[in-house]
């Protein structure tokens, strides 16, 4: 992984949102438009047939697509994602208050778990699965090093690094609730929700609390939800995977 002050930055953009401009990368039609405040009950937030294209594909730069495809298993539909050394997402713009964040339920199996793989370690950070949520805050809190990463997002893409992420993900050791801090930014956490190999295979459902979750990852209260994004990636530790992601949904 190159550490190169924008190379550290392309990283960053790329694992909080994927808002990364760069020259003859493909951008989704609604990459430019802002986000429109919507009920939660009518937010699309669940897969079907149809509501698989209000999710974005955001490639990642100098990386493999992960190939994402709808196919139908016996509880309805689900997102495939088949990982070969590669890394790219899925991901819906929203706006969601802070006083309306409920509860995020969403379901999905993993066929195996990645040989390697450490969230804690910057080149062996890989996932089979990750439930990605961005949020608004002050980036006056910022440390300088933060600040600097923000400052230099917005100048590459026009829009600042996302305050904080939280990654909801599968670790192969980690104890299940822990909260893992990226080794290159702390406003990126994830919380295990699930860990070690024995519920591979399995059809797994969630149902947290977004501002429980927040608090506990970060310690302090959740701004504006910004946006959700699926991801299944190995380009870290160049191995394969496969996993489906079911219902995503927002109450």
């Amino acid at each position: 992984m190159p550490s190169t002050t924008f190379a550290r930055c392309l990283w960053v953009l790329a694992w909080c949102w994927g808002l990364v401009a760069c020259s003859g990368m493909p951008q989704s039609p609604q990459a430019d438009s802002p986000p429109k405040p919507a009920p939660l009950q009518q937010l699309p937030l669940h897969f079907s047939a149809k509501d698989t294209a209000q999710w974005d594909k955001m490639v990642l730069p100098g990386k493999l697509r992960t190939a994402y495809k709808l196919e139908r298993q016996p509880q309805g539909y689900a997102l495939q994602a088949q990982a070969e050394a590669s890394a790219s997402m899925l991901r819906q713009r929203l706006r969601i208050a802070p006083e309306q964040l409920g509860r995020l339920t969403f379901d999905w199996r993993v066929e195996r778990l990645i040989p390697g793989a450490d969230m804690q370690q910057r080149d062996t950070e890989d996932s089979p699965v990750r439930l990605i949520l961005v949020f608004e805050g002050d980036r006056q809190l910022f440390s300088p090093k933060n600040a600097m990463l923000s400052e230099l997002t917005h100048s590459l893409t026009g829009e600042p690094m996302p305050y904080a992420t939280l990654m909801y993900v599968w670790c192969n050791q980690c104890p299940p609730e822990s909260v893992i801090v990226n080794p290159r930014t702390d406003r990126i956490r994830k919380l295990a929700v699930e860990s070690g190999p024995g519920r591979v295979g399995t059809w797994l459902s969630y149902t947290r609390s977004i501002r429980a979750d927040f608090e506990k990852a970060f310690g302090e209260a959740p701004g504006a939800l910004l946006g959700v994004g699926l991801m299944t990636d190995t380009d870290n530790t160049r191995s394969t995977t496969r996993a489906w992601y079911g219902k995503v949904h927002l109450d």
